[in-house]
């Protein structure tokens, strides 16, 4: 990244400001903003995270900010109510009082004598999310958003369910918010009530994966702070960014398609990340077309900003499968509308010789069985990429070898897909409870297999998520299976392959009992969005390098590791998933803290036992500064048998001192069962 220390503003940091809600509750907030905005007032960019500003999210702030406060603009970062230096306890995500305390930060801000009374909110995942529940709140001083790797839809895709699955990510998502709202605020900001607010936060968070657990469809528990429920509710302007490698790019094609307000949107084959910092690559200069955003719509300044299409994403090429990519070779291609009419959809049907065009016959009509092993899944990578680890899907042959498989005969000429392909399939099945997992695969003339989307449902989900229906055995259903969007180039010379299976471990779990699924081939259908190229995309203007302000200084003291590896004991049968994230230690220089970071998870199962699947997650966090030196540590269970799930979780908290050196200062475990709902 290309980092620059001369911008057209000077700027100035002011490290904590308490803003006061009108229940009494304050919240920390870090500002930059130019040195002169008292005399010459500037908009105002709220960035509003869980995620403490003080130290976990200092880094990218740092490049973050300072770049867009530089142009004029008042940057602020909030920690929510209960969470970083912020007073209060944090009990669960997008509740309504994070909104409410929002809209009232943002009428702070328009009130400063640094504000000239108009207000952008940006964010990335939680701050995505709450950007655009803000946004539907219609706060006056708010003027446009910026929403990236987010959804408007909390229960179709997010890191919960998918396809009416359970998603192993609400465990790890789940960890992770059990980890951050254990942690305390930092003295240096709060004062010596510090130990009285940790010990709230560790008495009153809670455990949130039982909450998670408890709504296992979608009902009002997620509608609540999902806006897709009225989009008419948002009447600002909207920037949507996704990444192909994430977890939340679908909610990019509904907005543009739904919501009627000015509105970008742009995909690239990212991850869970801003896109200058994107991985895969190429990163972009993101922070320029922020900066043109916020210009366009906090300004009013007519530099282009809504010129060129309104939805923009990477076209991805053909590429080996690897779990990690530097980059993904491609081209950027745009679209006027979405749905775009330019998109042809081109049916295949699934035959029993494969994969069979338009126009050609097939074989008669006939019938074809799976029931896969629960290894089918090891090689399918994160729900959503956080490019700490190789966390993206592997060579799918292993995996097929466990699916019913289908596939065209080499392609004649290119074949490009832009959308979410989708799977009309006529099963039956013998247990009311079963899934369906889909692949959608590039086959190499070498037969490497590179996963290039895919689609899970939950057959009791077949006609929708409020109210599922368990599948009588033995009665034939037609199901459509709706896969993730993407935009890929398969070569000519190349094959495409749909792989279907019953079991898709550990990124979703599996179903209560083993589950044999019959297929009528001749009757099942693939549907692929086909876009044909077009001149016009070379006229595209060009994104750049990417660019930010100067990286936050750190001294590392120890190092981290990071890997994601599989092991197979012939002896017990058992068959193990580790990741490992651990930053190691490090000190902030700016503020003297050393950080410790790490988290472990472990996902596994013996042979083909369904109940035997199992989760388990651990973290560590450590701050220290001269006298303050404090440590959380938690760990996370989570198996299931026929008719529950159960989560068993412990959590511990340290303090050390130089004449009593370590001692706990708190300990909690729950156990608890919650009954599966046709899950």
């Amino acid at each position: 990244m290309l980092t620059i220390d001369d911008l057209p503003c000077t700027t100035r940091t002011i490290e904590n400001v308490f803003i006061p809600m009108s229940d009494g509750t304050r919240l920390a907030a870090r500002i930059w903003l130019p040195t002169d905005a008292e005399s010459a007032p500037v908009p105002a960019v709220l960035e509003y995270l869980p995620y403490r500003k003080r130290d976990d999210t200092r880094a990218r702030d740092s490049l973050n900010h300072p770049y867009i406060a530089g142009h004029g603009y008042a940057c602020v970062r909030v920690d929510l109510r209960g969470s970083g230096d912020s007073d209060g306890v944090l009990r669960d995500e997008y509740l309504p009082v994070e909104q409410e305390d929002a809209c009232e930060v943002i009428a702070w801000l328009a009130e400063q004598p640094w504000c000239d009374g108009n207000v952008g909110m940006m964010g990335i995942s939680w701050g995505g999310f709450n950007s655009l529940h803000v946004a539907a709140r219609r706060p006056p001083a708010l003027r446009a958003i910026i929403s990236a790797s987010a959804t408007e839809d909390l229960y179709v895709d997010n890191m919960h369910y998918m396809g009416g699955c359970l998603l192993s990510d609400n465990l790890s998502e789940a960890t992770v918010m059990f980890a951050c709202t254990s942690l305390p605020p930092d003295p240096a900001i709060v004062g010596e009530r510090w130990r009285r607010m940790w010990l709230e936060r560790l008495q009153r968070s809670g455990l949130w994966i039982e909450t998670w657990l408890e709504h296992q469809h979608r009902d009002e528990y997620w509608l609540r702070a999902s806006v897709n429920e009225d989009y008419s509710a948002i009447e600002c302007p909207v920037f949507a960014i996704g990444g192909w490698a994430d977890g939340y790019t679908n909610a990019v094609f509904r907005l543009i398609e739904h919501l009627d307000v000015p509105r970008k949107g742009l995909i690239g084959p990212w991850g869970h990340k801003y896109p200058h910092l994107g991985v895969p690559g190429p990163p972009i200069d993101f922070l320029d077309e922020v900066v043109r955003w916020w210009d366009h719509w906090l300004k009013g300044i007519s530099n282009g900003a809504m010129d060129g299409p309104v939805l923009r994403v990477w076209m991805q090429d053909s590429v080996a499968p690897n779990p990690a990519y530097d980059a993904r070779p491609g081209r950027w291609v745009g679209e006027d509308a979405w749905p775009a009419p330019s998109i042809e959809w081109r049916e295949y049907e699934l035959a029993r010789e494969g994969i069979v065009a338009p126009g050609t016959s097939s074989s008669p009509s006939g019938i074809v069985s799976v029931s896969s092993p629960l290894s089918v899944g090891m090689a399918a990578g994160k729900w959503a990429s956080y490019a700490a680890t190789p966390d993206l899907p592997t060579d799918q042959r292993n995996e097929d070898g466990g699916a019913l498989v289908f596939e065209t005969e080499p392609l004649d000429e290119p074949v490009e897909i832009l959308g979410r392909p989708e799977l009309d399939l006529v099963v039956e099945v013998d247990r009311p409870v079963a899934m369906v997992a889909a692949r959608l695969s590039d086959i190499a003339p070498t037969g490497e297999a590179t996963r290039v989307t895919y689609g899970i449902l939950n057959l009791t989900h077949r006609d929708g998520s409020a109210r599922p229906d368990p599948v009588p055995p033995g009665r034939v259903v037609d199901v459509t299976v709706s896969l993730n969007g993407i935009a890929q180039v398969f070569p000519a010379g190349h094959r495409i392959r749909i792989s279907l299976s019953t079991s898709y471990f550990p990124l979703v779990w599996p179903p209560p009992e083993p589950v044999v699924l019959t297929m009528r081939t001749g009757a099942s259908r693939l549907r692929l969005p086909v876009r044909s190229a077009r001149s016009d995309d070379d006229d595209l203007r060009p994104f750049g390098p990417p660019v930010g302000a100067p990286p936050l200084a750190v001294t590392r003291r120890s190092e981290g590791e990071h890997h994601w590896r599989t092991t197979n004991d012939l002896t017990t049968g058992g068959t193990t998933l580790e990741i490992v994230d651990d930053d190691g230690e490090y000190v902030i220089d700016e503020t003297g803290t050393a950080v410790t970071r790490a988290s472990s998870e472990w996902f596994g199962f013996h042979r083909d036992d369904v109940t035997s699947a199992r989760g388990e997650t651990r973290t560590l966090r450590r701050f220290r500064r001269d006298d303050w030196d404090v440590e959380v540590r938690t760990r996370t269970v989570l198996t299931s048998t026929v008719r529950s799930f159960v989560v068993a979780a412990e959590l511990d908290a340290y303090e050390r001192d130089p004449d009593r050196g370590l001692r706990r200062v708190f300990a909690d475990s729950w156990f608890r069962e919650i009954p599966r709902e046709d899950v």
